[in-house]
């Protein structure tokens, strides 16, 4: 199988229980959910998200035609930065990460010395050898992933009750405000809701915050 990355670079983990972890972040091409392009927009499962994840022109993105030239090439850009202490820390994302982070894959990627974490939209399983597994659900969507180490719930989204995700097996859940115009609303409501249901905690995109990728 061969991989398409928009973009791979090395940042601090912004959001949930990773927050401040140097991490190389590996963006595949494609979801399931929203082609990517504006003009699908009204037609996508997701509508609100905000990241570029169409083609493979982004920095340090490309094809690649096996899973061994992927995991060198990551193992790479850790090491240009990443040189000293700790493990190295792989975040999959997309897009839809999913839809081409398979086995093979997987066990180049160990076999370089990453700890691998992978971002989904949680409509997909996502195979047992990752080690971090955060889920983000998406209204209007079937959710398959139902345990993991993180469920990260942009919020509020319509169509979505909290009490339909609180019996899942997760080993944390996280409420993060959703961007946009209504942002400040949004974290006064995400903050309440934390405040009142403390299973729930507070992730904050602090990478946008602080000017960073």
């Amino acid at each position: 199988m061969s991989y398409a990355v928009k973009e791979m670079f090395l940042t601090l983990q912004g959001e949930g229980a990773q927050t401040g972890r140097a991490s190389l972040f590996c963006r595949f091409a494609g979801c399931n959910l929203w082609t990517g392009r504006e003009k699908d927009r009204h037609k996508a499962i997701c509508q609100f998200c905000d990241t570029d994840f169409v083609g493979v022109d982004g920095p340090g993105g490309g094809r690649f035609e096996h899973a061994q030239a992927l995991a060198e090439r990551a193992r790479e850009l850790w090491d240009q930065t990443a040189n000293a202490g700790g493990r190295p820390y792989i975040v999959c994302t997309g897009g839809e990460p999913l839809l081409q982070l398979d086995e093979p894959l997987i066990d180049a990627l160990h076999a370089v010395g990453f700890e691998i974490a992978v971002e989904t939209n949680g409509t997909l399983n996502a195979p047992a050898a990752i080690d971090w597994v955060c889920v983000s659900p998406k209204a209007g969507s079937t959710l398959v992933q139902t345990h993991g180490n993180e469920l990260k719930l942009v919020w509020p989204q319509p169509g979505f009750a909290l009490e339909e995700f609180e019996t899942l097996a997760f080993d944390r859940f996280y409420l993060q405000p959703m961007d946009g115009p209504a942002r400040e609303a949004n974290v006064a409501t995400c903050i309440e809701t934390a405040l009142s249901r403390p299973q729930w905690r507070l992730s904050l995109q602090t990478h946008k915050m602080i000017g960073i990728a």
